[in-house]
């Protein structure tokens, strides 16, 4: 059975990306807002829903930038789909996850630069790093990916 989940690039003027530092396994990890598709939602709608919850933004969400597959016997079959978002109001503010209640991951959010992210420890994924930017301005590339 497939679990699915979602991430949102949204870049700001300064052409800087946000990211939200979740705390998990006693390890900081910066990463694109997103998380869990519901029962009964699409990709599109919990992007939308899951950046609302975690930063207080109201977007719309424009082309998909990758679709990752993973398959293994640690996680199952689960996919995430990385779409580009725009604002379209709200300001900027930590949130958190309701279905985690007191158990929260989320610890802070903020927008980086390219420099910035190559210079941060841990990023879920990694190839954000370096093919992030390239993605926000490139039209038409092949957006499936297979996690290993």
């Amino acid at each position: 059975m497939w679990s699915g989940g979602v991430r949102v690039a949204i870049p700001d003027e300064q052409g800087r990306v946000l990211l939200v530092r979740q705390r998990h396994e006693e390890q900081d990890i910066w990463m694109l807002p997103g998380g869990q598709v519901e029962a009964g939602e699409t990709s599109r709608d919990a992007a939308i829903r899951e950046v609302m919850e975690e930063t207080g933004l109201i977007i719309h969400i424009g082309r998909l930038l990758w679709h990752v597959e993973e398959v293994s016997e640690k996680r199952g079959q689960r996919f995430v789909n990385f779409f580009l978002g725009g604002v379209i109001g709200g300001k900027p503010e930590l949130g958190g996850d309701p279905e985690l209640g007191e158990e929260q991951v989320l610890e802070d959010i903020g927008f980086f630069s390219k420099e910035e992210v190559r210079e941060i420890d841990h990023i879920y994924p990694d190839f954000l790093r370096d093919e992030l930017w390239g993605k926000l301005t490139e039209e038409g590339s092949d957006p499936y990916r297979i996690r290993k």
